[in-house]
């Protein structure tokens, strides 16, 4: 059976989720809700990074130790994929035995390959916290780092070191064997230019900094931060499941998602690391732009943080999916907007979709009873649409084009509206000659509407159990469904209640 394996990266605890987070673990999740229809064996990890330098000071700041505010926040981060419906498999803390273990393990690993990959040495620099990164002055914007918008800490200690300036070669040579193994491809060529540029062996450790991972061949250093939340993708598979060691299973069939601004430490960092400790690199990794909010950066700094929590108690989880999919090309830089969100929901969700469903169990009801009479035709208007649409959206996805393979089930959705309007069912009921065709035309459109559903599982979970139960279908979500025609005559089929009820919002 084929593997599928998914990650989002581990989100920071100090912080509070935003639209932001989201928009990964949404991505995330629908690629392995949908691999998982086609019958994969997948695999969907996300989880909190705890062992922050900034984690350690916000704590102390709240009067708490690290482990007491690490335990209380990550609450909070595992309430997002539940809100979210993301059905990922296993929820990962760096502050887990079973990680601390296996992160102690990887780095004695590098330190015993026999090429002396790490070394002691004195680190003198500048430090972001907000990033957890070491800047050089380059990449300052007058004397601040440009993504938090403060002026790095100059730091001077002894350090461990990894002798990442010996990969070089290694990964351009990995670029080049495997051009698809950073997409999208000008992400892969951002990632190879800066490794041209020539790299710099980092610190692997930090001194003086209790709260953290022990190096285990001088437990007075703690493992920097990267160096341990890096490893959460394969750690989190000798542990997720009681008793069972998933390495072999999944790794290397995985698939990191993550944003631009950590595309070094994924794409660079991260394969010399698992090259030096023994470990076959991932099979792919794809680097997606920021979802911005009215064309500015998602950031506390900026004022405009959103929570997705509250947007899903205004519009429910499904609508914040399908916003987060459709309103932006996935993997691009974009703009999207609170305003559009509610014009999506209205137009798209509650029009296009919901109002299909209505009209079509009304006029079921209406007709014929409640009945629906299987009427396949193999040469009708709607199996023409349906035809290319389970190939179409699968090739889209297994491209990360989730936005594109959105699009693809849209215009199915509209096609089936334009064959109510076109078919005029409600001119065929007042002619009792015309029976034959009108059962054929409510066939059509209860069966293109069920593909619909199947075909939208992954991206509106809700929704589509929900189209599925009001035509009473006891079809499965299984990818084989977005075919026409797998239809069986039913009875009992009532007006279905909205689908995405109209929302009256204050000051509207």
């Amino acid at each position: 059976m084929e593997r599928y394996y998914v990650t989002t990266p581990i989100y920071y605890v100090n912080s509070t989720p935003h639209i932001g987070h989201a928009y990964t673990t949404i991505a995330a999740d629908i690629l392995a809700r949908h691999q998982r229809q086609r019958g994969k064996d997948t695999f969907f990890l996300t989880g909190v990074d705890e062992h922050a330098s900034k984690v350690a000071r916000v704590a102390a700041e709240q009067g708490l130790e690290p482990q007491a505010y690490a335990d209380h926040m990550q609450g909070v981060w595992r309430e997002l994929p539940s809100r979210l419906r993301a059905a990922n498999d296993f929820f990962i803390r760096t502050s887990d035995e079973g990680h601390k273990r296996f992160v102690q393990d990887f780095l004695q690993r590098i330190r015993d390959n026999g090429r002396d990959d790490i070394y002691q040495d004195v680190y003198a620099g500048l430090y972001c916290v907000g990033c957890e990164a070491f800047k050089a002055e380059s990449e300052l914007v007058d004397g601040v780092c440009p993504e938090h918008d403060r002026e790095p800490e100059w730091i001077e200690e002894t350090n461990w070191f990894f002798r990442l300036s010996a990969y070089q070669e290694p990964l351009l040579r990995l670029y080049d064997e495997r051009p698809d193994f950073v997409l999208p491809r000008f992400r892969a060529n951002e990632a190879r230019s800066f490794i041209e540029g020539g790299l710099q062996d980092f610190s692997i450790s930090r001194a003086g900094q209790p709260w953290g991972i022990p190096i285990p061949w001088d437990p007075d250093q703690v493992a920097y931060v990267w160096a341990d939340a890096l490893v959460n993708y394969l750690s989190a598979l000798t542990y997720a499941r009681e008793g069972e060691d998933l390495r072999e299973r999944y790794w290397p069939a995985v698939r990191h998602l993550l944003a631009k601004d950590i595309l070094r430490f994924h794409c660079v960092y991260w394969p010399a690391m698992l090259l030096a400790a023994g470990y076959d690199v991932p099979h792919q990794l794809f680097v997606h732009g920021w979802l911005l909010l009215d064309d500015r950066k998602i950031s506390k700094t900026l004022g405009n943080v959103v929570d997705p929590l509250d947007l899903i108690g205004v519009y429910g989880a499904d609508a914040v999916r399908f916003w987060c999919a459709r309103s932006v090309s996935f993997g691009q830089d974009g703009s999207a907007s609170i305003e559009g969100l509610a014009e999506r929901y209205e137009r798209e969700l509650g029009n296009d979709l919901g109002n299909l469903l209505s009209r079509t169990t009304a006029m079921i009801a209406r007709y014929r009873g409640g009945a629906l009479r299987e009427a396949a035709d193999a040469s009708s208007e709607i199996a023409a649409q349906l035809a290319p649409l389970a190939s179409d959206v699968a090739e889209r996805l297994d491209a990360y084009d989730i936005t594109g393979a959105l699009e693809r089930i849209w215009d199915v959705v509209r096609g089936l509206n334009r064959y109510v309007e076109a078919t005029t069912p409600w001119t065929l009921a007042k002619d009792p000659a015309r029976a034959d065709e009108l059962d054929r035309v409510l066939y059509d459109l209860a069966d293109g509407l069920r593909a619909v559903a199947v075909a939208l599982h992954s991206y509106l979970p809700e929704a589509s159990a929900r189209i599925l139960d009001a035509l009473h279908t006891d079809a499965e979500i299984a990818w084989e469904g977005v075919a026409y025609g797998h239809t069986n005559a039913v009875a009992g089929i009532e007006p279905a209640p909205p689908l995405f009820p109209r929302i009256e919002l204050q000051g509207s």
